[in-house]
């Protein structure tokens, strides 16, 4: 009986053991899919920082220096149907441009920029405007009509400093 009770208590051992291979098999395989896929993230970003720096040493973090252009703050009053009460906007807008030369070829541009600005922003409606969703179509939109205002320069970026819409 005792021969019984020791075939008995290896047999399940036996059959323990392919398990545990599996289950330390798998656990390498997630290691080293995660290790692979770690190293193509730090290999793509880090040949992407070397082609921003153009061979420049300095930090990293300094890759590419901006200029801000601030435009003048801009208040229109929003699209309203009829029975609405009136609603208005107030927009502080900065643009972010590659260089000082951008700066520069925008200032004699500057009037047709507000002018494409307020055309768009006085067919708005207030429900345009609400959620993160409506603020960046905002963005992109203004961001696409400041190029087409100041075309061949480009700006690289439009911040809002101040959005008020009551």
């Amino acid at each position: 009986m005792a021969a019984e009770a020791e075939v008995g208590s290896e047999a399940p051992a036996k059959k323990g053991i392919p398990k545990l291979f599996l289950i330390i098999g798998a656990a390498a395989v997630v290691v080293l899919l995660g290790g692979a896929g770690l190293f193509f993230m730090m290999s793509s970003s880090g040949s992407a920082e070397a082609a921003a720096t153009d061979g420049h040493s300095g930090d990293a973090a300094a890759v590419h220096d901006t200029f801000i252009f601030n435009l003048p703050p801009m208040m229109v009053n929003l699209n309203s149907t009829e029975g609405q009460t009136p609603a208005f906007m107030k927009l502080t807008v900065a643009l972010e441009v590659a260089d000082e030369h951008m700066m520069t070829e925008i200032q004699p541009r500057l009037p047709k920029v507000v002018d494409a600005f307020q055309v768009y922003m006085r067919e708005l409606r207030k429900s345009d405007l609400e959620g993160s969703a409506g603020i960046y179509r905002l963005k992109e939109e203004l961001l696409r009509r400041v190029n087409l205002s100041i075309y061949p320069a480009q700006v690289e970026s439009v911040l809002f400093k101040e959005i008020l819409v009551q």
